[in-house]
């Protein structure tokens, strides 16, 4: 192979000159439709609307001259169910994020594994605990072995994302420079404890670029560890075996690559190794070899919620919803029961 040859090997699979793709007008117009789903009444979606031509026009001059600075965020809490801290951009920065999005997401997307499941279309939650269940069944013959199951954890999560090493992964596939500044000044926009540390939840961008960022540890795991049965669900993943002794040997180079790679640290209280027929406790759901049911925290948030709304029908079928995908009869008929008192 020539230079030349090997040069054009290397730029396949790159982002190239896409920068104007995603501030053009068209795009940030069709981002706007996407944007606006849910969020017409909004105050500050209805303020950025009453001049939304010229707040559009504005945009993309000063995305054109490379005059865009990211805004601030406004802060608040949600428990979901536990505490968590979110950052809330402006509806101009908002949408940008969503322009960047839609374009960069398609791109990423056929690069992560088929066993990455958080905030990718087509996958989810519910997807991920059938994955959990099919994977179970295999390394456990169909419940004639024992299935041992290593569940980790990532502590701090979106606050301890280094800036300098998800730019650099950015780089790896996109030689736009133009994308790169503009990738920059959204990254840096926030930072947590640290400078140049961290990433806001409330980030559509964020969203991607975590799953950009862990799948680095997603392809260790897959081509370096070799394990075969690996999910992941944002910072949650799980590893399927056969042999307790495999998968303890596991956590040392797991640990090792986080750390070293991704400056990132597993959660010491959340490392278990566990058999599938004990119980494991994965998005919600105790899963064991033929079932599987709600968390009892889970249980009593949702209580607390229907009682909160008073036995609201939308809230019952919400919830009835959720439990259908697991071994609930006992909880649907006391759910029933609580909203017909709360409702009468």
């Amino acid at each position: 192979m020539d230079a030349l040859s090997r040069e054009r090997e290397r730029e396949r699979g790159r982002l190239r000159h896409i920068f104007n793709n995603i501030i053009s007008v068209e795009n940030l117009l069709v981002s706007w439709q996407e944007f606006l789903r849910g969020k017409r009444k909004r105050k500050d979606v209805a303020e950025f609307s009453l001049n939304f031509m010229d707040n559009i026009l504005t945009l993309h001059s000063d995305l054109t001259s490379r005059t865009y600075i990211h805004g601030g965020y406004e802060a608040f809490k949600i428990n979901d169910p536990k505490p968590r801290d979110i950052h809330k951009a402006s509806v101009r920065d908002r949408l940008l994020h969503r322009a960047i999005y839609r374009i960069l997401y398609p791109f990423f997307d056929r690069k992560f594994i088929a066993d990455s499941f958080s905030c990718r279309l087509g996958k989810g939650t519910h997807k991920a605990i059938n994955r959990f269940r099919n994977f179970s069944y295999k390394v456990g013959k169909n419940n004639t072995k024992t299935c041992w199951i290593l569940k980790c954890d990532i502590r701090k999560f979106f606050a301890n994302i280094d800036h300098e090493i998800l730019i650099n992964i950015l780089h790896e596939h996109i030689e736009d420079e133009n994308l790169i500044k503009l990738l920059k000044n959204i990254i840096g926009s926030f930072s947590s404890n640290q400078k140049g540390i961290g990433l806001p939840l409330g980030n559509l961008t964020s969203q991607l670029f975590v799953n950009i960022y862990m799948n680095k540890f997603d392809q260790f795991a897959k081509h370096k560890l070799k394990v075969k049965h690996y999910i992941r669900y944002c910072d949650d993943f799980v590893i399927f075996s056969e042999s307790k002794d495999y998968a303890q040997k596991l956590i040392p180079p797991v640990k090792e690559f986080l750390n070293k790679e991704l400056k990132l640290e597993l959660h010491s209280k959340k490392v278990s190794i566990k058999t599938i027929s004990s119980g494991v406790d994965f998005l919600g759901w105790v899963n064991f070899p033929n079932h599987r049911i709600l968390r009892t925290t889970t249980k009593r948030k949702m209580f607390r919620n229907i009682k909160k709304n008073g036995g609201k029908a939308e809230t019952i079928q919400s919830y009835l919803g959720l439990i259908g995908w697991g071994n609930s009869y006992k909880l649907k008929v006391n759910m029933l029961k609580k909203s017909v008192l709360l409702y009468n």
